[in-house]
């Protein structure tokens, strides 16, 4: 059993070792990401008003798709268990045009943080929730006295009063229901119904228009009050939605809220993809190319450090990690406003993926591809066995078909993998019991033709 990793406290050796069981190779990006993050636990450490002043150094990833740049910014993300948005930058327009505004971005990571931070405590709260649940199932199965009742009602309000002792059918219901014997047995209680979703519909890239949305989806929630409904349930479920009803009533949300936007402001990881697809080529004058510019002067903001208002308060960027990333097949990181440039100071080049890559990334990562498909097949009794020698194939026809057509990367090896097993995948309730052993021979026949006849692989792989 491994031991528990102490996520606060990670070095950067650590946590590109961490890193390294989900992404090949690419270990420049790893570097830059994990010392970003010690940087993180560093600037927490400075004592005074020096801290305030030391703001992150974002980061700017080049290299071609499906290599690991997304993946990189996610697992740091959820190694931190920081809020963590990943945008595209073309769905994006200058403020003034039909599109979406560059502050939804920030407004999006809170709503992350948000549910992160609700998650938190209301797993924190959970025990608590579980002893008040049992009880109003209890209540149900054996009312209890009045005497019960009243003591309960006093302690709810703050009074000490000593708990009556239980009486015997209590106590016996109590431990049936903690050993699950009572889960099928169905009972009726009063549950909050859910509050129905409300989406209020304005015009977009307005300025000030998200807000009032958003005031007047909190106006209409608050009109709204929840209502209780009777309900026929198994005590098994009813004891998962009591759970979870008695867990929200003690958390306090303006708790959640404040903690939340602290955290997104300190902790929050914003991942920009295709950045390069606004960068504004020299050679281009056309009028999307002053569009583009627009979108990064509107960008700049966000990652210089701004406020930006949001329906949980107001969201401080300053010390937000900031990582885009882009192919920069057309364009060239130079191409990008040098306001935008310069706040991005590091920048890392991700190689494209060799055939050893394609071979680790089959095998090596933790829930690898092969692993994933053999668990797949696993449950319909289907045993699956891949030699190294067909491995290997396997990550040759890959790279192959990625340098003769468009290279995408590793997203290549999902389609290869499909198309080998696609046929084992149909037949597998008809096939329980039995194994596949996958050699050479066999990749050979099911993806050799294809992968050498340019137009097949274009279309099938």
């Amino acid at each position: 059993m491994t031991a528990e990793i102490d996520t606060e406290n990670l070095t950067p050796a650590q946590i590109v070792a961490e890193l390294d069981k989900h992404i090949v190779g690419q270990h420049g990006a790893k570097r830059a990401v994990a010392i970003a993050l010690r940087n993180r636990w560093r600037r927490r450490r400075v004592q005074g008003a020096m801290q305030a002043e030391i703001t992150p150094k974002n980061i700017l990833m080049i290299g071609p798709t499906g290599v690991g740049k997304t993946e990189i910014a996610r697992r740091l993300a959820r190694l931190a268990d920081a809020p963590f948005v990943k945008v595209e930058a073309t769905k994006f327009t200058e403020v003034g045009y039909v599109g979406k505004d560059v502050d939804t971005i920030i407004r999006d990571l809170v709503e992350v943080s948000v549910k992160q931070e609700r998650q938190r405590q209301v797993a924190a709260k959970r025990a608590a929730a579980q002893d008040a649940a049992e009880e109003r199932i209890l209540d149900i199965l054996v009312p209890p006295p009045r005497d019960a009742r009243d003591a309960r009602d006093a302690r709810a309000i703050g009074f000490t009063a000593e708990p009556p002792a239980e009486n015997t059918a209590r106590q016996v219901m109590r431990k049936r229901l903690r050993e699950g014997t009572l889960d099928d047995k169905e009972i009726e209680l009063d549950i909050a119904d859910a509050k129905p979703a409300l989406e209020v519909l304005g015009p977009q890239g307005m300025p000030g228009m998200e807000e009032m949305a958003e005031q007047l989806k909190g106006l209409f929630s608050q009109m709204n009050q929840p209502k209780k409904s009777k309900r026929k349930v198994t005590i098994g479920e009813a004891l998962k939605l009591l759970v979870e009803e008695e867990a929200g009533r003690l958390v306090n949300e303006d708790e959640i809220r404040a903690a939340a936007v602290a955290k997104a402001e300190a902790d929050g990881i914003v991942f920009i993809d295709e950045i390069d697809k606004v960068a504004s080529r020299s050679d281009n004058g056309s009028t999307a190319e002053v569009s583009r510019q627009g979108v990064q002067r509107d960008l700049l903001p966000l990652v210089e450090g701004t406020a930006v208002t949001t329906k949980y308060g107001v969201v401080k960027t300053d010390h937000i990690l900031f990582i885009a990333s882009g192919a920069f097949h057309l364009a060239k990181p130079s191409d990008l406003i040098p306001e935008l440039q310069g706040r991005f100071p590091i920048r890392v080049e991700l190689s494209s993926l060799s055939v050893a890559d394609f071979e680790a990334i089959l095998t090596s990562t933790h829930a690898s591809l092969v692993a994933q498909y053999q668990a797949l097949l696993a449950t319909e009794g289907v045993t699956v066995q891949i030699e190294p020698a067909a491995v290997r194939r396997l990550a040759e026809i890959a790279f192959e078909v990625n340098e003769r057509t468009e290279n995408i990367g590793a997203r290549r090896l999902a389609t290869v993998m499909e198309r080998l097993l696609d046929e084992v995948s149909f037949d597998a309730p008809t096939r329980s019991g039995q194994t596949l052993v996958v050699d050479v021979a066999m990749v050979n026949a099911r993806l050799a033709e294809l992968a050498h006849d340019e137009d097949l692989s274009r279309y099938i792989l």
